[in-house]
């Protein structure tokens, strides 16, 4: 046996990994890649680094997955992983517990307490994830391959690109800042995306009170370091400036007695106000919130620009330009789709969308066997005016050309699963049943309906038509979907539970995704926090601060970290938040 053919049979026998059959797997918080080296037959080839499989495993099909967020994480939880060979591609080789972020810029919550290890929550699965912390360079969708690089810089040796094919792709890779090209943005901003981003303000902030006390600087020096700005009045912002008051007010000052009264907090909106997709009842109550903390709000600005010494403002309702000095910016106005999934958009003839299209059942348009959730996509849902002629079709039963209230209440529900618009609109209008929208069209008058009056009583249903927001809340919801799916989708073809197709005969095999709305909480420092709730009840106050602690503790992905957060409020509250710069 020569030496080369003794190594290629360990290397079969030690990786384990099927190369004709594979599944890839993108998480929505990075942007993903991975593999490991393996050995090459020939010279050529030695530059290129694959993944190797084993004969037995060829039955299965390869998942891989790239990131470790919401949505990536979320799916691998309840992934069946034996019946597929999974693997997992992100840059970062944890998964964040991303609301609690602006708590980690004040040191309320410390960095670690609020990640858990990827390889920490694959290892207890019954059954084998492969993990490669590496990050996606480019799909290549018609070939179903992805090229990845291991970007840790480090005077390791070894190839640090390598390729990985998949048989499913899920795309979950989050999304990345929107500077919506303004100037200066990257150089003279903080972010907060990722922990990394969160520990850097926090040192950033330490710097700016010991700069500002030392000897020789001026009052107005002084003043300028200290002036904190935030750009965005969503909810990141929001918090991110309550948990800064909290902290200056009931820590700083005490450390930095000598320039506690030139501290300021500016909060900067393009909107109207801030928190604008909460109930105007929360905005209302977190401006004036706001205002009595001394926190400076400025509505209807549009930042223009942004140097090392200040920041450019235009407000809206003059016109008028301004400019501001600041110490220190967080820039948190939006997100946009990070390249590599742009890149791919392009192959699949998305170029013109802002983010990736999926169908109801998170399958991406134009690519088969390709899924995205989270950040990075948005579900095209379709119009019912579009399938109109057919449903009416499959609800007239007895081609009369009429269409009874009985016949329409046999397929409401079939409708309503399809079409969640037509939910909405129901409830926008305040109408009981989907029944009544019959009844303002023409014909209702004798019991049944053309297909003219059909369409009259759906017509502005498609109105209610909204993507769902980019939150931790929808991607986690995806992740647990698409995994339920995955764990049914070589059991049958079709579903006689599942909604019929309007288009075509039978029932498809899985039900469409639907988002379920559990709330959103806004805290707002000084032990407040406004929350909505399910049921459209709103709640603000010192109680819903409390709520807003035991649903977080409750959501954090292991029990160690649970114990983790709930130690460092109690830490807080006993000894108050520590101001070292580590």
């Amino acid at each position: 046996m020569t030496i080369l053919s003794f190594f290629t049979r360990a290397s079969r026998a030690f990786n384990g990994y099927p190369a004709s059959s594979k599944l890839l797997l993108l998480s929505t918080l990075s942007l993903s890649g991975g593999g490991v080296v393996a050995y090459s037959e020939s010279q050529a080839d030695v530059s290129k680094t694959s993944v190797q499989v084993n004969e037995k495993d060829h039955e299965k099909k390869r998942v891989v997955v790239l990131g470790t967020g919401w949505a990536g994480i979320s799916f691998l939880k309840d992934l069946d992983i034996s019946a597929y060979d999974v693997q997992v591609v992100s840059p970062r080789n944890y998964f964040a517990f991303t609301p609690l972020l602006p708590s980690v810029t004040c040191g309320t919550v410390e960095a670690r307490s609020i990640v858990e290890p990827v390889r920490n929550m694959t290892k207890k699965r019954n059954g084998e994830i492969g993990f490669w912390e590496a990050e996606c360079m480019k799909i290549d969708a018609a070939n179903q391959k992805l090229l990845c690089r291991y970007t840790v810089e480090n005077n390791l040796v070894g190839n640090d690109e390598f390729s990985l094919e998949y048989d499913y792709l899920v795309i979950a890779v989050g999304s990345q800042v929107n500077t919506f090209n303004t100037p200066g943005v990257f150089e003279n901003c903080h972010f907060l995306k990722e922990v990394e981003d969160a520990q850097k303000i926090r040192r950033s902030v330490i710097d700016c009170f010991e700069k500002a006390v030392l000897p020789g600087l001026s009052k107005e020096e002084r003043r300028i370091n200290l002036h904190f700005v935030i750009v965005g009045g969503g909810p990141t912002g929001v918090e991110f400036a309550a948990e800064l008051h909290d902290f200056v007010k009931e820590d700083l000052v005490n450390l930095y007695p000598t320039v506690k009264d030139l501290v300021k907090i500016t909060v900067i909106q393009s909107g109207d106000h801030i928190l604008n997709m909460f109930d105007e009842r929360i905005s209302y109550f977190a401006e004036q919130k706001f205002r009595r903390d001394g926190i400076d709000v400025q509505t209807g600005c549009r930042v223009i620009s942004i140097s090392d010494r200040e920041i450019t403002m235009k407000l809206k309702s003059t016109g008028e330009i301004c400019s501001v000095p600041h110490g220190l910016i967080v820039w948190s106005a939006g997100v946009e789709t990070r390249p590599v999934v742009k890149d791919f958009m392009g192959q699949i003839g998305q170029a013109n969308r802002r983010v990736l299209a999926t169908d109801e059942w998170l399958r991406v348009k134009g690519c088969e066997d390709v899924y995205a959730l989270g950040d990075c996509a948005t579900i095209n849902q379709r119009k019912i005016m579009e399938d109109i002629a057919a449903i009416f079709k499959a609800a007239d039963k007895d081609n009369s050309g009429f269409l009874t209230i009985k016949e329409f209440e046999d397929v409401i529900d079939d409708i309503l699963v399809s079409y969640p618009q037509v939910k909405h609109y129901l409830k926008s209008k305040q109408l009981r049943d989907a029944t009544d929208l019959l009844k303002v069209s023409r014909g209702s008058d004798r019991g049944e309906v053309d297909i003219e009056g059909f369409k009259l009583a759906l017509s502005h249903v498609d109105t209610q038509v909204k993507n769902l927001p980019a939150t931790a809340q929808v991607a986690a919801q995806q992740g647990v979907y698409l995994s339920e799916c995955f764990n049914r989708m070589n059991q049958c073809e079709d579903n006689p539970e599942g909604p019929r197709r309007f288009r075509g005969s039978g029932r498809h095999q899985f039900r469409p995704f639907q988002y379920k709305h559990f709330g959103q909480f806004a805290p707002l420092g000084g032990e407040q926090a406004a929350a909505e709730l399910p049921g459209d009840w709103v709640s603000m106050g010192h109680s819903t601060q409390w709520l807003w602690y035991s649903v977080y503790a409750s959501k954090q992905v292991s029990w160690r970290t649970r114990v983790l957060v709930v130690s460092d409020w109690t830490r807080r509250f006993i000894f108050g938040r520590d101001s070292s710069r580590i």
